[in-house]
């Protein structure tokens, strides 16, 4: 090595190179630059061609001195300078690197890199072996121990490959390994440390000591490495705990929350107090955003315990809500949805949809607020999903009361109990305290809860372990059965005040809390027997995939202790139930690394100044080189023959015109599109009379001319502007643009698919009306699906998983009878037979029943032809009983229309006179 004061060169033989320099400008000056070629211009501008200077014959003076300057930067650059280079290491033994590569060692891996690489050139200098120690057990696993003696380039190769590991140091191991090395000589061994304590570190540097000089390496106090517990959830926030190891300095840090695509999600700063280890940080999250939430680290450093892994367990649970009555956005609080809403809001996620929608994304708890029957498809998914481990919540009301399915724990009686019925009680029932056994244990009752409705269990043998609730005098209020890995709850009661006051006490809150608590997150099997690594952290704190040295974790020893080698921090699981393994949860406390055997000198990564300059000198050499080479294609005159034609930019032109028209082509919508689109914009554009098509023509064609004639009447009539009739196709068409369907049952009619109940059970919740008309006189006798007529028993099987409320004959109050004209009865093409209408649906679809079923062929009696004529004959009554008709369905459609107006109405007097008016 050759010194020249704060500049040495560690290769100096390579400056002879220098006395070429003088050769070189010899050259350069006699060798002139290359001719430059003048085009022949055209005749028309021979008169403009001005005479230029000749090429000159020598080199011009200033690019002749960039040249030397440059040949003079390479050759400097290869001699290898040094900015104020270290002296050589103390002993006549060889070099003992100890490296702590393990999680702490993460923050700032390159100045540690730039150090080992100082190191292995120092001592290639200086002609000396070296022994590397790394101090974190390899990722197979393997316990520290050190290398062989080896020579300057294989330690260079070594050093090269060494990367931050993310799970701790193996200090111990590292100083029995050590305890039998022997070295020849005085040995000086760097200990480049990661600046933390433990129990084996005084020992190891004792033992370091004793092979020689000893030098310890660290980040000063602000670059210690921080870790960052598992957050806490409070309400609608996180809230991270940051500990630090150096406790001096007013430190600040800042958490950063990350989704699973790297989007910022939240960002939160706050500052150690002096002599504080510990700093909470809020983090206010929307609950949209905190459930994307998948990562949580501390900005500006890259280490595994600077980051905590989020799953399903810092997550609000999502839970998804369906009612089978209307929502009642114009009266809330009849609704359903309106009290668990309000109940689950304030720690869960509410989402809202079909059964179908809801089970298409990630759920936790399901709750079906009053609905009886599920189609087959929906049912399968249903129970699919709570034997994953999903958690399925019924309330009781009228349609579960009138028929239900098997997705529930217990065998229910037919019907319901209320006050003042067969199966009642004097006065409202009280809840007895609740089971041990129960989750709902030790939950305090307020004694002003009561229960006058509710639907009865079956008695059974195993019905007390399935109670989770019960009323004073015995009887269930509330149980659950075990499905596979999930649950099934049922409330036998209603969601909303109907049928009893739960839904306006605080205990609904907290019965609501602990049966969603009972839930694993998102759906899955999450007791799996065995978590396959997904994907893994690095020593920098990135997600990357699992090497084939990780391998999966049995189901019972998921736990912090398991994490090392073969399990480093990561995801674990399946992609649609991940379990996270992080780091701080099996390290929670950090040391800075202090009191060290005397003698043992310090210092910190950044102290070590030496620079080398050869990168530099290549950079400067680089930058004149690419100067030179245009300088040299401007005195050829080669840059301006770069021009763009005219015929190029229109070619161009024309292959971006041809692109785009073949993606509008390509992207012109189909023919179904336009067909549905088609359909909608009639529908939604005026008020027609809609009706299901049966696929038995001279029916349908009938049912058309019926509800055209009726068109005609109303058009006259009243003031409904309807534009005629409109067929509607459950399987296909949209149903919620009409009020009405007329359904004619017809005996041949094919079997609905569970798209169409899906379609049509919507409909009804919504708000829809369907008047099933089985065109059967002998409909009547007992129940409105228990007549024995063809078209009664065709009707049963077409509304098996429909949603159907319980019903009863229309009562002779009833807003049907009012709704336009005064009726009594409400004849056909033929009279007699009673109409059934939704029981008790008075407050609920503003006062419309969602089904009217009857059998008098009203179609039939209102069908006319193309002169306006009646098509059928009606009996026995003639004329008078085809107005009778009419009059019927002016009726129904105000009826769907309008709702309970009538029924208000009858209520001004009474309220004039309270008013004193």
């Amino acid at each position: 090595m050759l010194g020249l004061g704060p500049i040495a060169f560690a290769v100096p033989w390579i400056l002879g190179a220098l006395i070429v320099l003088p050769v070189l400008w010899w050259l350069l000056r006699l060798t002139p630059p290359s001719p430059r070629i003048v085009q022949f211009p055209a005749i028309r501008l021979l008169r403009d061609l001005v005479a230029r200077e000749e090429t000159p014959a020598r080199t011009p003076l200033w690019l002749l001195i960039m040249r030397i300057i440059l040949a003079a930067l390479v050759i400097l650059a290869l001699a290898q300078p040094l900015l104020n280079p270290r002296a050589g290491l103390p002993g006549s033994g060889p070099i003992v690197m100890v490296v702590d590569n393990g999680w702490g060692a993460g923050r700032d891996w390159p100045a540690r890199q730039r150090t080992m690489a100082d190191l292995v050139d120092q001592a290639e200098r200086g002609n000396r072996d070296l022994i590397v120690v790394a101090t974190a057990p390899d990722a197979a696993g393997e316990k520290p121990r050190p290398s062989n003696l080896m020579r300057p380039a294989d330690a260079r190769r070594i050093t090269q490959s060494l990367a931050p590991m993310p799970w701790p140091t193996d200090r111990a191991a590292v100083l029995e390994a050590l305890r039998g090395l022997q070295v020849q000589g005085s040995a000086h061994t760097v200990w480049l440390s990661d600046g933390l304590s433990d129990a084996a570190a005084q020992p190891l540097a004792a033992r370091l000591q004793q092979m020689g000089g000893v030098e310890i390496l660290m980040d000063g106090a602000d670059r210690l490495p921080n870790l960052l517990l598992p957050p806490a959830t409070e309400g609608t926030d996180l809230v991270a705990t940051v500990k630090r190891a150096d406790t001096t300095l007013p430190t600040p840090v800042t958490v950063r929350a990350m989704a699973d695509d790297g989007r910022l999600l939240a960002r939160q700063g706050a500052a150690f107090a002096p002599g504080a280890d510990t700093q909470e940080i809020r983090l206010a999250l929307p609950v949209e955003l905190r459930n994307e939430v998948v990562r949580m680290s501390i900005e500006g450093e890259q280490t595994a315990g600077a980051t905590v892994l989020l799953d399903e367990r810092w997550r609000r649970r999502p839970v998804g809500l369906v009612s089978g009555r209307p929502e009642g956005e114009n009266q809330p609080l009849l609704s359903d949805l309106y009290y668990l809403e309000r109940a689950l809001s304030p720690f869960s996620e509410i989402r809202r949809g079909t059964v179908l929608d809801l089970m298409s994304r990630d759920l936790s708890v399901l709750i079906l607020a009053d609905i009886g029957a599920l189609t087959d498809t929906e049912a399968t998914a249903v129970e699919t999903w709570v034997e994953r481990g999903g958690v399925l919540v019924r309330f009781a009301g009228p349609r579960l009361a009138q028929h239900t399915d098997h997705l529930v724990p217990v065998r229910l009686r037919l019907g319901d109990r209320t006050l003042g019925g067969a199966l009642s009680w004097s006065e409202p029932a009280k809840l007895a305290a609740f089971p041990p056994s129960s989750p709902f244990a030790g939950m305090h009752i307020p004694p002003d809860v009561l229960v006058d409705r509710q639907v009865l269990a079956e008695p059974s043998i195993d019905l007390p372990d399935k109670t989770w609730a019960r009323l004073a005098d015995g009887t269930p209020l509330v149980t659950a059965e075990n499905r596979e890995e999930g649950k099934i709850v049922l409330v036998h009661t209603t969601a909303n005040p109907d049928w009893s006051n739960l839904a306006l006490s605080g205990l609904f809150v907290d019965m609501l809390r602990r049966i969603t608590a009972l839930s694993e997150g998102v759906s899955g099997d999450m007791q799996a027997t065995t978590f396959a690594p997904i994907e893994v952290l690095d020593g920098r704190g990135q997600l990357v995939p699992p090497p084939a040295t990780v391998f999966p974790i049995p189901g019972n020893a998921f736990r912090p202790d398991a994490l090392g080698p073969r399990h480093p921090p990561g995801f674990y699981g399946t992609e649609e139930a991940r379990r996270a393994l992080n780091l701080t949860s099996l390290v929670t406390r950090i040391e800075p690394l202090r009191r060290l055997p005397a003698g043992v000198a310090q210092g910190t990564y950044a102290a070590r100044g030496e620079v080398d300059l050869k990168p530099w000198l290549l950079g400067m050499a680089m930058a004149l080189a690419i100067a030179d080479l245009f300088v040299a294609m401007v005195l050829r005159g080669l840059l301006g023959n770069f021009r763009f034609g005219r015929g190029r930019r229109r070619a161009a032109v024309t292959a971006a015109a041809v692109l785009l028209a073949a993606g509008t082509v390509a992207a012109w919508p189909g023919g179904a599109r336009a067909a549905g689109d088609d359909f909608a914009l009639k529908a939604s554009g005026e008020t027609y009379l809609a009706y299901v098509v049966t696929g038995d023509r001279t029916l349908d064609d009938t049912t058309k001319a019926g509800l055209e004639g009726l068109s005609e009447v109303l058009n006259r009539r009243t003031a409904v502007e309807t534009a005629g009739a409109m067929a509607v196709d459950p399987e296909q068409d949209e149903l919620a643009f009409f009020p009405l369907l007329y359904w004619a049952i017809s005996p041949s009619q094919p079997d609905l698919s569970d798209a169409a109940r899906v379609k049509l059970n919507m409909f009804l919740r919504n708000g829809g009306t369907i008047l099933f008309d089985t065109r059967d006189r002998q409909f009547g006798a007992g129940s409105a699906l228990t007549g024995g007529g063809p078209g009664s028993q065709r009707l049963r099987q077409l509304v098996d998983g429909l949603d159907v409320p319980a019903l009863a004959p229309v009562p002779p109050e009833h807003v049907l009878t009012k709704a336009f004209y005064l009726l009594q009865d409400f004849p056909g093409r033929y009279s007699g037979g009673d109409v059934w209408v939704e029981a008790q649906e008075g407050r609920h679809n503003d006062g419309v029943s969602s089904v009217i079923i009857g059998a008098a062929d009203w179609a039939g009696a209102w069908a006319v032809d193309e002169s306006g004529r009646p098509r059928n004959a009606v009996v026995p009554g003639g004329e008078r009983q085809r107005e009778m008709a009419y009059r019927f369905g002016v009726n129904l459609v105000m009826y769907a229309l309008t709702g309970n107006y009538k029924a208000d109405q009858v209520h001004v007097p009474a309220i004039l006179e309270r008013l004193g008016q």
